[in-house]
């Protein structure tokens, strides 16, 4: 009996002191940042990993692909992922949360809490990754447009979680991630020879809609929210006004490319399925 109790002693001890460390360093605001980078980069590993296995298991088309058609798979995963998961955090904050709402006192492009800050970490670490896979295979997984892509993405949403500054613009921007899942479903279905399917044709509308809504009409209500609390925005320090302003409007041109290669490819597909 007093074994038992001696255990259940230390277990409890343990358990406070390794909370206690938690609370000192990891989620200390000083380290929020760094772990939450170092965080995206671990989960993205853990993705890549985790698909390449539970698809040569599940997945008979999978062995069939190339060496870089596998790569590219389990890369899309990791995205896919991604994108649910900052798409989500970044609605909540632009629509749901009250931490960048008008009704209260302050400046809305200095606020920030620790879950924003760390959201933002989580995504930055994926950014890392993903550059560093474009850049190691490259061309493969991207070209020169998906390198300065991710670029800006890292240069933004970098400075606006270690400044604090501006993440109510740079939440706006990563809600235009809703669009990735569509675009990598429309490579998944033609890399398993779906491409005159069903599931591709719908795939393509339901993207095409997307993209209109999360890449194109977003980004107006964007600069329009930007128009109307300029005097805010411009308190804003030099780098953090250049980012709030250059960064969303370089991504805008971008997306409106992308957006012409959509409606070109959706005409096309619709032409063969008739």
């Amino acid at each position: 009996m007093l074994v038992s109790e001696q255990a259940t002693m230390g277990i409890t001890l343990y358990q406070n002191h390794a909370g206690q460390l938690l609370n000192d360093y990891v989620l200390a605001d000083s380290f929020i940042p760094y772990t939450s980078i170092v965080g995206g980069i671990f989960a993205s590993k853990v993705v890549y990993d985790l698909t390449r296995t539970i698809s040569s298991i599940y997945f008979k088309s999978y062995a069939s692909l190339s060496k870089m058609q596998r790569v590219e798979w389990n890369n899309r995963a990791i995205s896919t992922l991604h994108a649910i998961y900052i798409a989500t955090i970044s609605l909540y904050f632009v629509f749901w949360s009250d931490l960048y709402s008008d009704q209260f006192a302050g400046l809305i492009t200095l606020r920030c809490s620790q879950l924003s800050t760390f959201a933002l970490g989580v995504s930055v670490g994926y950014f890392l990754a993903d550059l560093g896979m474009i850049l190691w295979f490259y061309p493969a997984l991207g070209g020169f447009e998906y390198v300065i892509h991710h670029l800006l993405s890292i240069a933004a949403v970098a400075y606006a979680m270690f400044t604090g500054e501006g993440q109510l613009y740079t939440y706006m921007v990563l809600i235009s991630e809703t669009t990735t899942p569509g675009v990598n479903l429309r490579w998944y279905l033609d890399a398993i020879g779906k491409k005159r399917s069903r599931a591709y044709v719908i795939n393509g509308v339901v993207m095409f809609f997307a993209w209109l809504v999360a890449r194109i009409i977003l980004f107006m209500y964007l600069f329009y929210h930007f128009y109307l609390h300029y005097d805010q925005v411009k308190q804003l320090r030099s780098f953090g006004l250049f980012l709030v302003s250059v960064v969303p409007l370089v991504l805008t041109v971008m997306n409106m490319m992308w957006f012409v290669k959509i409606v070109k490819g959706l005409k096309k597909t619709i032409a063969k399925t008739q």
